[in-house]
């Protein structure tokens, strides 16, 4: 049996659209109650139950008690290892791009 670290649950997460969406909705308003993010989705309450846990699980969205109401909150840490993760990538595409500017302008000073 596999253990998934923390990076493989993170990324497991954001493979959701559902989960990704979640976490859109926490990064504009801010938490909210599980009643309130659930009204955005039509799919049976167990269902967004377990998106909500597997986003708990990965560290993205923390849970808790405000009375009778589950407020859940948007939780940066796991982001900032994926960005981590993806800044390499960033680069290379960054570097690419300005080696085709660079040849675009000097096409640009080839013409008559």
């Amino acid at each position: 049996m596999h253990i998934l670290s923390g990076e493989e649950r993170v990324f497991g997460a954001l493979a959701s659209p559902v989960r990704r969406e979640v976490l859109r909705l926490l990064r504009d308003a801010g938490p909210q109650p599980v009643t309130d993010l659930a009204a955005h989705f039509d799919m049976a309450r167990p269902s967004f139950s377990e998106h909500l846990r597997v986003l708990r699980e990965a560290g993205l969205v923390s849970e808790s008690r405000a009375g009778r109401q589950r407020l859940y909150r948007l939780e940066g840490a796991a982001l900032y290892e994926v960005q981590e993760w993806l800044n390499p990538f960033e680069r290379f595409w960054r570097d690419r791009l300005t080696a085709i500017g660079d040849v675009l302008d000097s096409l640009e000073g080839d013409e008559p």
